[in-house]
């Protein structure tokens, strides 16, 4: 096994049971990698420098085949309801066939950190047999000092061998796809799918298992801090605006997905960004926009002219096309990865019902009724046949990468919140005057003033109102922002459609809801939707 670059002497692969590979590159940087994926036809090189790679018919994440170990460790840990369960039998099967196919091929080893508060930090070592997945990984975790690695000892191990497919009936897959987790032991193994993403989301999954046992809260949101230390995390599925109202220019960005929140505060999970460019100007998001222009950055699955130059208005290979760059890239983002307890945690929703005010302050039980819930709204048109607003609910605004009851993360941010005053905000940045098709989409104009007026602490000065269908407070006037739209039914032309179509989603709530009501105090269950309605 020829080994290169610099390494761990103490930990090589034949630990793990790999043998008679090819060549070993361990922990090589941007030109290497660039060198090795052009060479190998992996990638192109843009116009601009970034490198350009293709998924193939994954463009996205596979989580109808992901796959967590059930063990005595595990068995009572994971909520299994929402993620599915492997015989330790099947994960040894796929280990050794995995180990078994690597024999011969060159593999390329990054040594790397989960977690930027050194308390908490997950040591991860991730071995691909794609070099441009190698570079996605480095620059998506913490690149340790050069002189750490000697003495890198991995908590984590991911294997991502897209080549390899899996067998439903040898491996217990589903398809010949797999994502398997063994959380016991620290292993996760890849195989059928070039979406670099799936690494990226390993990781995460691991942290959310392994914090909550320590007190820590695993977060899916981006976070900033303002000058005076006012640390703020912003939830949020795709589309809600969570990577662009946290890109602030008057405020240090932290990062932009993933966040833990402990004892000394919060604290990036990662060392990068991986961000969508779908229809990216540089005018809109000037930052982001720059990242795709330079050498190291990762595109994935976007579209190049002729002449190597990136269109990002091209969605025919994928809605879903990325960029993934390191943190520093950022002009504004934080040396550390970390800040001090969050001072306001905004939760955002694109409502495409056009039923929900642009702001509402929540209280703890509020927060956490909404955090499990995890709302957003699918538009019409997206899917063929879906002709109006389809309601999406992912608790903890993130179910697919959440092992544990999302109860138990629930509890722990609502005690976070408690201990440390925290306010909290419910943002909708989907539409207003209307459903989808009907109204308009609020304008970002109006967001950043309630948002700013949030993060400054003058909107807790503003006078408030009582929601009538969700019970949460709305302000009535806020400087710099049209009084109508804070009050969602006067935006419509049709009061009485407002209500039908309110009553709607205040259904889906509850029923939504219903799963979770066993698992939480009354307070909570009494944060639902039409509760106040209802008692009058």
């Amino acid at each position: 096994m020829k080994e290169l670059g610099s390494r761990n002497p103490s930990y090589g692969l034949e630990k793990i049971g790999f043998k008679d590979t090819g060549t070993v590159h361990y922990n090589f940087t941007e030109v290497d990698l660039y060198e090795q994926a052009l060479g190998r036809g992996e990638a192109v090189k843009t116009a601009h420098g970034a490198l350009r790679a293709l998924t193939g018919q994954h463009t996205g994440r596979s989580p109808k085949d992901k796959f967590v170990v059930r063990d005595e460790n595990t068995a009572d840990q994971i909520w299994w309801d929402n993620n599915k369960e492997l015989s330790p039998a099947h994960f040894e099967a796929l280990r050794q066939d995995m180990l078994a196919h690597a024999a011969g091929k060159d593999l390329f080893v990054q040594d790397l950190i989960g977690g930027a508060d050194s308390d908490y930090a997950l040591p991860t070592r991730v071995v691909t047999e794609l070099a441009w997945h190698s570079l996605f990984i480095r620059n998506l975790l913490i690149r340790p000092a050069r002189e750490a690695l000697d003495s890198f000892l991995p908590k984590l191990t991911i294997i991502d061998l897209p080549t390899f497919k899996a067998d439903p009936v040898r491996h217990g897959a589903r398809t010949e796809t797999m994502i398997a987790c063994d959380l016991t032991n620290g292993l996760i193994l890849i195989a059928g799918t070039y979406y670099a993403g799936e690494m990226k989301k390993s990781v995460f999954t691991a942290l959310n298992y392994l914090l909550p046992a320590r007190n820590v809260m695993p977060m899916h949101c981006s976070a900033n801090v303002g000058p005076a230390g006012d640390a703020a995390v912003f939830f949020g599925l795709s589309g809600t605006g969570k990577t662009t109202l946290s890109a602030d220019p008057n405020r240090t960005l932290i990062g932009d997905d993933e966040h833990g929140w402990g004892e000394n505060g919060i604290f990036n999970f990662e060392g990068g960004c991986y961000a969508k460019t779908i229809r990216l100007s540089a005018e809109a998001e000037p930052e982001i926009y720059a990242t795709t222009q330079r050498f190291g950055t990762v595109l994935e699955n976007v579209v190049l002219d002729a002449n190597g130059v990136p269109d990002f208005d091209d969605g025919s290979l994928t809605e879903n096309t990325r960029c993934a760059y390191p943190l520093h890239f950022i002009p504004n983002a934080s040396e550390t990865g970390r800040a001090g307890h969050p001072k306001t945690i905004i939760m955002l929703t694109a409502d495409a019902f056009g039923v929900m005010p642009p702001i509402a302050r929540l209280t703890p039980d509020q927060a956490m009724y909404h955090f499990l819930s995890g709302y957003t709204a699918k538009v019409a048109g997206t899917e063929r046949g879906v002709t109006e607003p389809e309601a999406t609910f992912s608790t903890c605004f993130g179910a697919p990468f959440m092992p544990r009851h999302p109860a138990e993360y629930g509890n722990l941010l609502k005690k976070l919140i408690a201990e440390h005053g925290v306010t909290c905000w419910l943002v909708n940045t989907g539409w207003t005057g209307g459903a989808y098709g009907e109204g308009r989409r609020m304008p970002i104009k109006a967001t950043r003033a309630l948002l700013s007026a949030a993060l400054d602490g003058s909107l807790n000065g503003a006078l408030f109102r009582r929601d009538d269908n969700f019970g949460f407070e709305v302000p009535v006037s806020v400087p710099n922002v049209d009084t109508k739209i804070l009050d969602p039914r006067s935006t419509w032309s049709d009061g009485a459609a407002y209500d039908k179509q309110a009553r709607k989603l205040v259904e889906m709530f509850v029923a939504n809801f219903a799963k979770f009501e066993d698992h939480v105090e009354g307070g909570v269950r009494e944060a639902a939707p039409g509760f106040r309605v209802a008692a009058e």
